[in-house]
């Protein structure tokens, strides 16, 4: 299944807008959104995830989602909710 970057931004946007700058969301919500087969979309979620305004954190810290091992959460940017 090809999903693309644009498909994935739209995906991860709407998520974030609908939680708001106070609340955040597993990069997994955005690709299970996109189809069955979710899993091998993560990295992918998390690449295109770098590129908007959005705040990946990891136990409260923030964190480069690109990099970053284990689960994130991310939110919109303060700045990108007004």
């Amino acid at each position: 299944m090809r999903v693309s970057d644009a498909e994935i931004a739209a995906a991860l946007m709407r998520l974030a807008r609908a939680r708001g700058p106070c609340n955040s969301f597993c990069p997994s919500e955005a690709a299970r959104a996109l189809g069955p087969d979710w899993r091998p979309l993560m990295p992918e979620v998390r690449r295109v995830a770098a590129s908007l305004p959005l705040k990946a954190t990891q136990k409260g810290r923030a964190v480069d989602p690109t990099t970053a091992r284990g689960p994130i959460r991310f939110s919109l940017k303060e700045e990108a909710a007004d």
